[in-house]
């Protein structure tokens, strides 16, 4: 099983999941992207990772255990996302003290907190990104815009829905107004 290195891409609000977060990666030699739902707090801290200005004005959790492992020459080698069951995705943090390596489980959140203050590389498997990882291309959001266009008309409220979700998944903010439109003008 082949290694691929993830990039974090970026961190958006939910739309389909109160109060939760999706954390976008994205291939570091490619064009998938794997998205994660995450807690407000996990995107917190990791927003504040990608952004070296912002201080906090205490130590997050993260940021103690930088602390703590910076203490007792720890340091984190790597993070991988190892394995996604209905949904949920499985990473282990690798460290090493003393030239011993360790590894441990994680939430996925978690590692990628900590491979970001560790400026740690972090991984996933090829089958993984087969089966989670999207692609967004404008050239198939075009089709799929067109075929929708062209029957709107034919799909039930319930159906447009659906759409609209999955559009917003896939970031066709455009579809998903015209699609909200349409629902809007048959009530």
């Amino acid at each position: 099983m082949s290694l691929v290195e993830l990039a974090v891409n970026r961190i958006s609000y939910s739309q389909s999941q109160n109060g939760a977060y999706a954390l976008i990666l994205e291939e570091i030699d490619g064009k998938r992207k794997l998205p994660i739902v995450i807690g407000g707090f996990e995107a917190q801290s990791i927003a504040i990772a990608l952004d070296k200005e912002i201080q906090p004005p205490r130590p997050l959790t993260h940021d103690l255990f930088k602390n703590f492992a910076n203490n007792y020459d720890i340091k984190i080698k790597q993070v991988i996302i190892h394995k996604l069951v209905d949904g949920i995705f499985f990473s282990s943090v690798i460290c090493e003290r003393n030239q011993e390596e360790e590894i441990f489980d994680a939430r996925t959140s978690d590692a990628i907190a900590l491979a970001l203050r560790f400026e740690s590389p972090i991984y996933t498997y090829d089958k993984i990104l087969d089966k989670a990882g999207i692609i967004l291309k404008k050239e198939i959001k075009d089709k799929k815009q067109k075929k929708f266009d062209e029957s709107f008309k034919g799909f039930s409220i319930k159906q447009l829905n659906k759409k609209i979700s999955k559009a917003i998944e896939e970031e066709d903010y455009e579809l998903a107004a015209k699609l909200r439109d349409e629902i809007n003008q048959r009530k």
